[in-house]
């Protein structure tokens, strides 16, 4: 069996200061042996991270639309930031890759339903974020998104959504081994959800990477 982290961060996201060796390590250290990278609004750490892990890597991103972020997983291509949700699960479509929404019911990060109902994707989504170590507050978002995959028949997936590498493991599936996108819906079905909710000063840890990022291209300029 696979334990996978489905949604770490790296260096190549703004908010994050995780280096691809350093993430190599403390997959290694806890035993972790699957992760899906998913930066914001790149794919660039997870190929450089995929060519150097002696584990299995998913390239994924998080892309951010006007009601919020999707996930698209085992990618080729970036997939911009900006565009409508329609958009972006088009594009996610068109070189194979699935579709997933990361921490959906999260009061500050998930989809605004005022814009438009979760429901409504349904049809475009493989799979749904059931737990998030950094979602708040207190789980109740988590058990919301349970919910709603078990209403709905959507695959579940966990992670860490580390910004950070002590928060890697975090959150994570047990899963049985897997090749390839077919073979990881399949695993994921019969998959086991392990996880516990990361502090949550992690949050101002990102908020402090992302300031340190804004200056270092302040000065770069």
């Amino acid at each position: 069996m696979l334990r996978a982290d489905l949604h770490v961060h790296s260096m190549f996201s703004f908010d994050s200061g995780n280096s691809l060796d350093g993430i190599m390590d403390r997959c290694l250290k806890i035993g972790i042996d699957c992760v899906a990278i998913a930066d914001h609004g790149t794919i660039a750490g997870g190929l450089k991270l995929k060519e150097m892990a002696p584990f299995k890597v998913i390239v994924a991103e998080e892309v951010l639309t006007p009601i919020g972020e999707i996930m698209g997983l085992f990618l080729t291509e970036e997939v911009p930031s900006g565009i409508s949700v329609e958009e972006a699960i088009t594009r996610i479509r068109a070189q194979d890759g699935l579709v997933g929404l990361p921490h959906p019911f999260d009061y500050m990060r998930g989809i605004n339903q005022r814009c438009q109902s979760i429901e409504s994707l349904v049809p475009d989504v493989d799979i749904i974020e059931v737990f998030n170590a950094r979602s708040l507050p207190f789980g109740f978002s988590n058990r919301k998104a349970g919910r709603f995959a078990r209403e709905h028949g959507l695959l579940c997936s966990a992670g860490s959504d580390a910004h950070t590498l002590r928060e890697i493991g975090r959150a994570y599936v047990e899963l049985p081994d897997f090749n390839g996108k077919e073979d990881f819906l399949a695993a994921l079905a019969q998959g086991r959800i392990v996880g516990r909710r990361s502090c949550p000063l992690v949050h101002f840890l990102s908020a402090f990477q992302t300031l340190t990022a804004g200056i270092k291209k302040r000065f770069a300029r």
